[in-house]
């Protein structure tokens, strides 16, 4: 009967201003009885609690997709035109694709084929990929030697290279770099004399300290067009996202 009574008025608290409903103004008495009230509400009721915890989890989303609009806006121009960055695809694409990538990650690996299969099947995307080296040494050793072959000998070097090493397994190592840039023809003696010019260092630090200002701290991450997406995306999921871009 107790229940009955005083959980309405609870509810009917809980639709009022914030104002109106003071714990403070109770006295001891009130608020114990205030208090096993939402208690007990909530244990015959816990399906609450969940959409409690949905909503919140919707909204926290909600918010961190409209943060990220605003950083890719405020910092568009180093995102889609940095001058360095290798530039695929369809390059006069209508959309672009921006991948922060790390030659040692896993999902980046997984997600390579998802790209490679969106850029095949649209043909008008333009595809961006910024080194992001943020596992270890080897991560970095690769990097290095892949802007090094681009600086020297062009974006096809540097794509030659970039893909093999997205489905290469084993350990990156100087040896296993030079012995694949020499299948494709490449001067290994010079790509390595380069790997510690300043001009590689000055990009990998321009794209670190831009992740920095996008709060990208793992890989995958893509922009696409207007928006961030943060971790590995499948095929449908990219080809939806095109297209929902495209009717904007």
């Amino acid at each position: 009967m107790l229940n009955r009574l005083i959980l309405p008025a609870v509810l009917a608290a809980w639709a009022l201003p914030a104002t109106a409903l003071d714990l403070k103004t109770m006295d001891a008495e009130e608020r114990a009885l205030f208090r096993a009230e939402v208690r007990a509400y909530l244990m015959e009721n816990p399906e609450v609690i969940m959409e409690a915890v949905q909503a919140l989890e919707n909204r926290q989303a909600e918010a961190q997709a409209q943060a990220d609009l605003t950083l890719v806006s405020d910092h568009a121009d180093a995102i889609f035109n940095d001058g360095f960055s290798y530039v695929g695809g369809n390059p006069e694409g209508d959309i672009t694709l921006v991948e922060f990538m790390d030659y040692r990650c896993g999902f980046c690996k997984r997600a390579y084929g998802e790209v490679e299969k969106l850029l095949e099947s649209d043909g008008n995307i333009r595809f961006i990929v910024k080194e992001f080296p943020i596992l270890g040494e080897q991560s970095l050793l690769a990097s290095r030697f892949v802007i090094a072959a681009k600086q020297l000998d062009g974006d096809e070097a540097y794509r030659s290279l970039h893909d093999a090493l997205m489905v290469f397994n084993g350990d990156i190592t100087l040896p296993a770099l030079r012995r694949l840039s020499e299948t494709y023809g490449l001067d290994a003696d010079a790509i390595e004399a380069r790997m510690d010019d300043d001009s590689v260092t000055d990009e990998i630090a321009q794209t670190r300290a831009l992740a920095q200002e996008l709060r990208i701290t793992g890989t995958p991450t893509f922009v696409m067009h207007d928006e961030m997406l943060r971790g590995f995306l499948p095929y449908d999921q990219m080809r939806a996202i095109v297209e929902e871009k495209r009717d904007l």
